[in-house]
């Protein structure tokens, strides 16, 4: 990558993370917990992002609930590059924000966007490939995107239909972006050999990605433009309060990346670079489970994977235990998720861990908010 090409990092931060309760909360959501480590999703998201682009490159999208926390955090990052969102409003309004204010900045700056929430082994394979997607977004009006080559017939993920490589062998054309698939087109999906999962990660110029809203989004692009217009001024935060809510809520995928894609392989200017390093969209206790297993960072020799004060099982196994202050004795149970904090207990079968969310549903139907 030359380093004349300016590269600003954004990183996205605006989720609950309702899987993850009982330890994810509005005001502690995933992206600000350590699952994974000592130090939380979001940190680790930034330290990987360092070796190119300092912490006053770096821009933050999050909410009024998180934004303290992270600012907290990411100490070096300075405070008006942490925007918080008065609504939700999903990724392409928060993408699009980010590069109508980095456009006015510099136009030809790459703007990358990162999942606040990603675990990313083999770091330097990582750097290797974002280095390749900068430099290939700095060229023309060129769009990026990073794909994880399947290990399974996942029907959680975006998969992304990739086409010929570029002449420099770096990057393939995309043929098309598609939406999680059920479990037969999954199959096929994988068997085929040149589809890849959609990491997330994006990168273009600012003012690709700007000229993109404004073609694409119409009616949002206009607001967006004096929401950033007043960034900087007294009357920002009363501007971005009245107009962000106006905003089309849909994603960058379906806003930006997939009329895109129907322009064709090699008229659309949508890449793929395969990623060669270790990834994992944390989306669920199981998927933290599976991690931790396959890592062998606490498994035990019966596929338990714990963080507790102690445990001890007998004819247990396959089960997803933290409980930081207490010990927990299992017996005869298998593919548990046991989640133990100070004010609520999760138990929920593995298979079950993505329908955690629906309990936060629940809490907040019943009035029962101090636990959300």
């Amino acid at each position: 990558m030359s380093k004349s090409i300016d590269f600003r990092p954004v990183i996205l931060a605006g989720g609950s993370g309702t899987r993850f309760w009982p330890r994810s909360r509005r005001a502690r959501a995933k992206q600000v917990l350590a699952l994974d480590g000592e130090r939380s999703m979001i940190q680790q998201t930034v330290e990987r992002l360092k070796p190119l682009a300092g912490l006053d490159k770096t821009w933050v999208i999050t909410n009024d609930l998180l934004a303290q926390e992270i600012a907290d955090q990411l100490r070096g990052i300075p405070a008006t590059q942490i925007v918080q969102e008065p609504v939700a409003r999903n990724t392409a309004p928060a993408c699009a924000l980010a590069a109508f204010l980095i456009e006015r900045q510099n136009p030809s700056a790459v703007l990358g966007v990162f999942p606040s929430d990603h675990v990313i082994a083999d770091e330097p394979r990582f750097l290797k490939a974002l280095q390749k997607g900068i430099a290939l977004a700095a060229i023309g009006d060129n769009m990026v995107v990073l794909g994880i080559e399947p290990t399974r017939a996942e029907t959680g993920y975006g998969y992304i239909e990739t086409g010929d490589l570029t002449k420099d062998d770096t990057a393939l054309h995309v043929r098309r972006f598609i939406e999680k698939p059920n479990q037969n087109k999954a199959e096929e999906f994988v068997s085929a050999g040149y589809y890849f999962w959609n990491s997330g990660m994006f990168l273009w110029s600012a003012r690709t990605l700007a000229n993109a809203v404004r073609e694409h989004l119409p009616e949002s692009a206009p607001l967006l433009e004096a929401i950033a217009a007043a960034y900087g001024t007294p009357e920002f935060d009363e501007v971005f309060r009245n107009l962000y809510p106006k905003c089309e809520n849909i994603s960058v995928d379906y806003a930006v990346l997939e009329p895109r894609s129907a322009k064709g392989e090699h008229l659309s200017h949508l890449y793929c670079v395969p990623a060669e390093f270790s990834w994992n969209d944390l989306g669920s206790w199981a998927s933290l489970y599976e991690y931790q297993l396959d890592t062998r960072l606490r498994g035990d020799p019966e596929g338990n994977v714990a963080e507790s004060e102690g445990h001890l099982t007998i004819d247990a196994g396959n089960n997803y235990i933290y409980s930081p202050k207490k010990f927990v004795a299992l017996v005869g149970v298998e593919n548990l998720v046991i989640v133990d904090t100070e004010d609520a207990l999760l138990i929920a079968h593995r298979d079950h861990s993505q329908d955690v969310g629906k309990i936060v549903k629940e809490l907040g139907l019943s009035g029962r908010t101090e636990l959300i």
